[in-house]
């Protein structure tokens, strides 16, 4: 398994992890930003952060039938856990504001599930996807990414395994630090494709 430092190295070299104001599918702002398309983008870099995410969620999750990821973010990092655990992988993508299975995806009664993001800080994307899984009458083992930036505070009650745990700071809209105001604040996230 990768180390902290070497997790974070591999991120900075792909330009995963940037500088600047942004605002995030949550709709806090933060003056970090964890573009994890950057570091999926780099195939020989991202899997070194897979198989070692991979190693942490087989060592956490004793047996599961089937990884669920949040269209866009999670779709990559679900299919490449999914190839390396050799797990069944599908993802939700959103219909009129909320998540729906398409493409014939389905999750069975009793399927064990696995929810994959890229990226959790409130963990709005996850708690919307595990509302598929008890839909579906089956059962959430838990929840994985690449990292977990929500300092403990996620709406996610169930176990998170990452990758790397980032304590990047976020403000509301109308509690800015004066660094901040004076950049322009871009929206890079996917929620609204």
């Amino acid at each position: 398994m990768l180390s902290l430092e070497e997790s974070l190295k591999i991120l900075k070299e792909t330009n995963a992890l940037i500088e600047g104001h942004f605002i995030l599918s949550s709709g806090l702002h933060s003056p970090q930003y964890v573009q994890c398309a950057q570091l999926m983008s780099k195939p020989n870099k991202a899997i070194k952060i897979c198989e070692s995410l991979a190693s942490k969620i087989k060592n956490e999750f004793d047996d599961f039938d089937l990884i669920l990821s949040p269209a866009m973010g999670g779709i990559i990092i679900g299919y490449e856990l999914g190839k390396i655990l050799n797990k069944q992988t599908i993802f939700s993508e959103r219909e009129n504001g909320e998540f729906k299975l398409r493409r014939d995806f389905k999750i069975k009664k009793e399927d064990k599930v696995l929810i994959v993001e890229d990226v959790i800080t409130t963990g709005k994307s996850s708690i919307e996807c595990s509302k598929l899984v008890t839909l579906n009458n089956a059962n959430i083992v838990g929840y994985a990414c690449i990292i977990d930036r929500s300092n403990g505070k996620s709406e996610i009650k169930g176990k998170i395994v990452s990758q790397v745990e980032l304590n990047i700071p976020t403000y509301s809209k109308d509690n800015l630090p004066k660094e901040l105001l004076s950049i322009e604040a871009i929206k890079p996230g996917s929620r609204n494709l």
